[in-house]
């Protein structure tokens, strides 16, 4: 593949990862309706509960941030400017971490029965695969190509 070639493809890339960490926030926020947190929540102690809102805020916040960053730094990243590559590289390996969580933390009996969540989860799956190969390959491309 020419330096070209791949300039161009990662330069849609970036564009299609920015957007797509928006996707998630769309599935996050359906999370507390769809597994009865209101529920379940609600037999935690104040504290614990409250600690489990203020994680999930930091995460949506930091699934914020990476797509904000991403489409604001778009040429940076695609230029390999060090803070930018330091910036792909934290959050390939974000995704990485995810996808290994959910291979290796989760068991299939962890998650909710029915199509909608066994459909949701093999998207969302393939969304951070699609997440974690584009960094990672954007930064290998900058380090070794």
């Amino acid at each position: 593949m020419t330096s070209l070639l791949a300039e161009r493809l990662f330069n849609l890339d970036l564009w299609l990862a920015g957007v797509a960490h928006f996707l998630i926030l769309g599935a996050s926020f359906q999370v507390p309706y769809r597994l009865g947190w209101k529920k379940d929540l609600h037999k935690l102690m104040p504290f614990n509960r409250k600690l489990l809102w203020v994680q999930g805020s930091f995460t949506v916040l930091t699934i914020v941030a990476f797509g904000v960053l991403t489409l604001v730094l778009h040429n940076e990243m695609l230029r390999g400017e060090k803070a930018a590559l330091a910036l792909t590289c934290f959050i390939g390996v974000y995704w990485t971490a995810r996808i290994l969580v959910d291979s290796f933390y989760f068991s299939h009996s962890d998650w909710p029965t029915g199509n909608a969540f066994a459909i949701g989860h093999v998207l969302l799956t393939t969304l951070f695969v699609f997440l974690a190969a584009s960094y990672i390959g954007l930064f290998l491309w900058h380090v070794w190509g």
